[in-house]
């Protein structure tokens, strides 16, 4: 039953691919309307699986999701600097969520996955205070809460007898090796808007960069938010 695909998964599939073809082809008006629904979908599924996860596990991501969705609001315009500093504020939120429910669960960060993790987000701190001032302190102060839960759900003991290629879980049918790559991919998301802010002018670079950012996002989201049910499943 876990492992099902429910009516909440179409909608998430249907909203993040509007939300994607609004930002690749600049329609802000599809994105207003379909963007809202990614993280609220899959709190939707976090509520039908109530019952089979832990309680505390099942507030920590629904008050994640929650914080994600005004995250998502506030950065349909990716171009508007306030828009985008109140943004990662949100997601600050939910960072903090998702990575006090994975130490719940006994996350641990590990040699392997801290330090390329810390080596990027000194990497981009520097660029943002060299390039960026205006919005370097909050969107460092995002990354070190988005290392965190990337460094944390890549930790291989959360998925038991998983296979790892170079220290990353590869993702198979038990749920909880999800995470790790989910973790990935949200550092990648958001290290490629750091890219964006920084470096893309054109406005069909920027369009499509944008594109890869909501479509490898929403990937993270739904790898984070199932494996972390798969962790909080009472009868597992």
């Amino acid at each position: 039953m876990a492992g099902k695909w429910g009516i909440e998964h179409a909608v998430f599939a249907a909203a993040t691919a509007a939300t994607v073809a609004g930002a690749v082809l600049g329609n802000e008006r599809v994105q207003q309307i379909a963007k809202p629904l990614i993280a609220p979908s899959l709190a939707v599924r976090v509520l039908r699986k109530r019952s089979e996860t832990d309680t505390a596990d099942t507030a920590l991501l629904l008050a994640g999701l929650a914080a994600a969705t005004i995250g998502d609001v506030f950065m349909i315009d990716p171009d508007n600097d306030a828009r985008l500093v109140k943004g990662a504020s949100s997601f600050a939120v939910m960072q903090s969520s998702y990575s006090a429910l994975l130490l719940r669960r006994g996350a641990r960060p590990t040699r392997a996955a801290l330090k390329p993790r810390m080596s990027g987000w000194s990497t981009a701190s520097g660029l943002l205070r060299a390039k960026a001032p205006e919005v370097s302190m909050p969107l460092t102060a995002y990354g070190l809460l988005l290392g965190t839960t990337s460094t944390l759900s890549a930790d291989p003991a959360l998925a038991p007898g998983a296979k790892t290629v170079l220290d990353v879980v590869v993702p198979g049918e038990e749920r909880r090796s999800w995470l790790g790559v989910g973790g990935v991919l949200f550092t990648a998301s958001d290290g490629l808007i750091v890219v964006r802010r920084l470096f893309i002018r054109g406005k069909a670079g920027r369009a499509a960069a944008e594109g890869v950012i909501l479509a490898s996002y929403a990937a993270a989201q739904l790898m984070l938010v199932e494996g972390m049910l798969a962790l909080g499943r009472k009868n597992a």
